[in-house]
């Protein structure tokens, strides 16, 4: 399995089982997971967004070379955002990016975010978009983050050359699986709900679109993992789904 939704560091406001690199990865491994890509949950509120990269590149070659795949954070609300690109693609050598529009305080038609896509697809980097990170009903009161609404990354996604989207924890926010018409975003199962979600998501946006992410460890890892196997679909298309399709993002950067 390749998990393309996993975070490094500590959530804000609890900690989490396996949010220490080591045993991060020593429970992904046990579970079957051959490589995961990784962002850092201190991108969400850091401001150094620099050393919140720096830090997640040399975690992923001290605990998982080879395993753990940086996803560098890029906020363009912040001054030198472009040179955060930059490093992320030329000095820490990471095949792509993590946003998190909600925390980080803009919208996905804001001039800024077409300029930051331009430049992503430009240098060939995968662009993940998390469209949340934690239901609404359990945040803490003080700090109430709405969803990411998608809708603009219609046009986005057609505009822009080579442009390779993944929404992450997407499946509640409403207008995410309509994206799959523009043939450049693909979708992750973390927040896949109810019997048969990753069957009817595969249905829905082509079993090519949907790649395995787990959002552990503020998700339980078997939850993701039990979900594909609930959902009953042909061989072919479950090991595109845990594998595959991760795996061809991967090597299209090449």
């Amino acid at each position: 399995m390749i998990d393309v939704n996993v975070s490094l560091s500590r959530w804000p406001f609890r900690r989490l089982v396996g949010d220490e690199p080591a045993e991060l990865v020593s429970r992904l491994r046990r579970k079957g997971v051959t490589q995961a890509w990784a962002g850092s949950f201190d991108g969400l509120l850091h401001r150094d967004i620099a050393a919140v990269n720096t830090r997640l590149a040399a975690d992923c070659r001290a605990h998982g070379p080879g395993f753990l795949v940086p996803f560098g954070t890029v906020n363009p609300k912040l001054p030198d955002w472009a040179d955060d690109l930059r490093r992320c693609h030329e000095e820490h050598r990471m095949p792509g990016i993590r946003l998190h529009p909600n925390y980080h305080g803009y919208k996905l038609d804001e001039p800024v975010l077409r300029e930051l896509l331009t430049m992503a697809a430009a240098r060939k980097l995968l662009v993940q978009i998390a469209l949340a990170m934690e239901d609404d009903r359990t945040q803490n009161p003080i700090m109430r983050v709405p969803p990411v609404d998608p809708a603009p990354l219609q046009s986005l996604a057609r505009d822009i050359p080579n442009l390779k989207l993944i929404l992450l924890n997407g499946n509640r926010i409403p207008g995410s699986r309509e994206l799959a018409q523009t043939g450049k975003v693909y979708f992750d199962i973390a927040m896949v709900e109810a019997v048969a979600g990753v069957g009817r998501l595969a249905s829905e946006v082509s079993p090519g679109r949907v790649v395995f992410g787990s959002h552990f460890p503020f998700y339980y890892l078997d939850s993701a993992i039990l979900k594909t196997v609930e959902a009953a679909l042909p061989e072919d298309q479950l090991k595109a789904v845990v594998e595959g399709n991760a795996r061809a993002l991967l090597e299209s950067k090449g």
